[in-house]
């Protein structure tokens, strides 16, 4: 598996973004992290509630989470549909 990663990086031929567009649009990769960011905040702020006992800051973790977790979602799936491995 790593080596089919590590060989499949290594050649001259690289995703572009017309190549990319063809197996999963942007558009795609945004509502699947914006549809897994609800679960996950709820989950988040559930959690929160729980440990803290206090509303207000669970809905504060939840909130600056929610941003931050689709940014690193977006990018985290872009690079995935850039590796050939498992396709």
């Amino acid at each position: 598996m790593i080596d089919q990663v590590i060989s499949n990086s290594s050649q001259t031929e690289k995703t572009t973004y017309k190549t990319d567009v063809a197996k999963e649009k942007p558009i795609r990769s945004i509502a699947k992290s914006i549809s897994w960011r609800v679960v996950g905040t709820m989950d988040t702020m559930i959690i929160s509630w729980v440990v803290t006992g206090h509303l207000n800051t669970a809905l504060l973790i939840g909130g600056v989470e929610v941003v931050t977790k689709m940014v690193l979602y977006f990018f985290h799936e872009r690079i995935w549909n850039s590796v050939k491995w498992g396709k």
